[in-house]
């Protein structure tokens, strides 16, 4: 039909839906084909889903409760007991007759057709419409109807109203649209926001933002399917639900109207969704083997004054805080909430890339409100890469690791020109999989005005890659010179929490500046003396080529005259 939205292949597209039964981790989920009737907005769905509730439903008696309810109402913690409206206090399941616990009408029996006996069915012997309750305040309540929305805090009447406690009062709206939708048409039942009269129950306006501030937990959740499941309720299942628990997006279209005013996206402001309401928010999450690796939070918002149901389907190894469809924003205007998202930490243990998805869909089935909001509000997207590196190698050398390095400039005549020697760092971490490394220069020792390095900080230096930087040393002043520089390298710190500590790397740089003349070679430099003599003779013994003076190809008198000519002369 025009407008219409089709609800019952989207749940199930949502839950993985596989043959007849869910096939889902969600044990409280209803079978696969238990809403396809349910496509409408408005009267129409409305009708639908009272429609659904009673196809196949097995009615019980008042009477059945008294035995059923500890397999409806049980205590996740102890099977032996039960849990009370209200006050959700833990009480043993066994009846003892009313005296620990007694059959609370959510829909008083005084405000619809007929009066309560065990062997009672319809709505007054319906479980979806009866709980467990403490005698006195069950009492307490009597057939008040409840109000008001923005009360919170424990249950207790409020004048000629009651409230259920901030645990129990969507619970208490959601049973009361079942009852309005499952029994209405035949009883004549309805929900008012004006004070009841005879079968009326209210405040609607109340309930409905109950049901936006509370939403189906786990307890509801599973209460709901021991109703509906032989599995779990052997002898008075019904083989029926309250569609406002498996289906809580339902509710607006139904009570309130087709103009759900909501938009949903990811992100900080100044962001905003586009034209369809779609976001996308691509989280990065890098670590090292063996480190911990760390999750991130993104800001899931609500653009709009009513409230919504929203989903959230992860997909790849990461968990995320919100998960499931049963999620809400309240009415009243924008609001947001932290969606945590934390890796698998086994992902950790080698090193590797992942990619995940989380889908957040806002649940909302009507479209009266136009482009991007309620259900034509698109699909919001966290896209999330894990990178998990091994650790960078840093080194001189580009094929093993060289963690020290000396490096000789030579001799150098003074005004000769400086000399310049060029050097590599390397990180020889296995690619891809190695970590991207900094480097920096740390520390400078020595004889740093004659021996300098020329070096920029490097950043992100890639797996298998390397740097070419120089050193140099000064041909301003005559001596012999040593110098230390150190650098350290770290695995690269804008990635990573835990960089880890860092790689010590060490350049020795020497070298010396002498006289340019043949007879200076020996220290001190600058001056001749006879260590020069003494230089020039193991030379000219060794028959060395440097002894050549006149560059005749043969080491001979010739060439130790020359050097005494030199040598006499001062080396001009």
């Amino acid at each position: 039909m025009p407008g219409s939205v089709r609800i019952a292949p989207v749940f199930a597209v949502l839950l993985g839906v596989s043959g007849p039964v869910l096939a889902t981790d969600d044990p409280w989920a209803p079978p696969a084909s238990y809403y396809d009737g349910v496509f409408g907005v408005g009267p129409a769905l409305k009708a639908q889903l009272g429609a659904a509730m009673s196809a196949g439903h097995i009615q019980r008696q008042y009477g059945d409760y008294r035995t059923a309810a500890r397999f409806i109402d049980t205590d996740p913690n102890d099977p032996a007991r039960i849990l009370l409206v209200y006050n959700r206090a833990s009480v043993p399941a066994a009846w003892d007759s009313g005296v620990t616990w007694n059959r609370e009408h959510v829909w008083p029996q005084s405000l619809q057709p007929g009066s309560a006996s065990n062997s009672t069915s319809g709505n007054l012997g319906d479980p979806h419409a009866l709980r467990p309750a403490n005698p006195s305040i069950n009492s307490s309540r009597g057939n008040k109807p409840f109000g008001f929305a923005e009360t919170t805090g424990s249950y207790g009447s409020l004048g000629a109203y009651y409230f259920p406690g901030d645990l129990d009062k969507g619970d208490i709206a959601r049973s009361l649209f079942y009852s309005d939708t499952r029994w209405g048409p035949a009883l004549g039942l309805s929900l008012v926001d004006s004070f009841p009269g005879s079968n009326q129950m209210g405040q609607l306006s109340s309930l409905v933002a109950w049901h936006y501030l509370d939403p189906p937990d786990e307890f509801e959740r599973r209460r709901n399917h021991a109703i509906f499941s032989p599995a779990l309720n052997p002898i008075f299942f019904t083989n029926n639900r309250n569609a406002f628990v498996d289906l809580p997006e339902v509710v607006w279209s139904v009570y309130v109207g087709q103009n759900n005013d909501t938009t949903l996206w990811l992100g900080d402001a100044p962001a905003v969704p586009g034209p369809d309401g779609s976001s996308q928010v691509d989280l990065v999450l890098n670590a090292l083997v063996g480190d911990q690796l760390s999750g991130a939070a993104v800001t899931l918002n609500k653009d709009g004054d009513d409230g919504t149901y929203f989903a959230v389907t992860v997909s790849g190894p990461v968990t995320a805080s919100i998960t499931g469809r049963h999620n809400a924003f309240p009415i009243g205007g924008p609001d947001a909430r932290p969606l945590f998202v934390a890796p698998d930490p086994a992902l950790a243990d080698a090193p590797g890339f992942h990619d995940a998805q989380i889908v957040v869909d806002n649940l909302d089935v009507t479209t009266g409100a136009g482009p991007g909001m309620g259900a034509l509000d698109a699909d919001d997207l966290i896209q999330v890469r894990i990178n998990v590196y091994e650790p960078a190698v840093a080194s001189f050398d580009p094929d093993e690791t060289l963690e020290e390095l000396l490096l000789d400039l030579g001799v150098i005549g003074p005004g000769a020109g400086d000399a310049v020697s060029a050097f590599d760092l390397f990180n020889i971490a296995p690619g891809p999989t190695g970590a991207p490394m900094d480097i920096e220069l740390v520390a400078a020792a020595g004889d740093t005005d004659a021996l300098t390095v020329a070096f920029d900080p490097v950043a992100s230096l890639p797996a298998g890659a390397g740097e070419t930087f120089s050193a140099a040393l000064s041909d301003a002043e005559p001596g012999q010179f040593e110098a230390v520089y150190t650098f350290h390298a770290f695995n690269d710190r804008a990635l990573f929490a835990q960089p880890g500590d860092a790689t010590e790397l060490v350049l020795r740089l020497a070298g010396a500046v002498g006289s340019d003349c043949v007879p200076d070679l020996a220290e001190p430099f600058g001056v001749l003396n006879f260590f020069d003599v003494a230089a020039y003779l193991a030379l000219y013994t060794a028959q060395d080529p440097a002894a050549d003076l006149n560059d005749d190809g043969l080491i001979n008198f010739f060439d130790m005259s020359a050097y005494i000519t030199l040598f006499n002369a001062g080396c001009p």
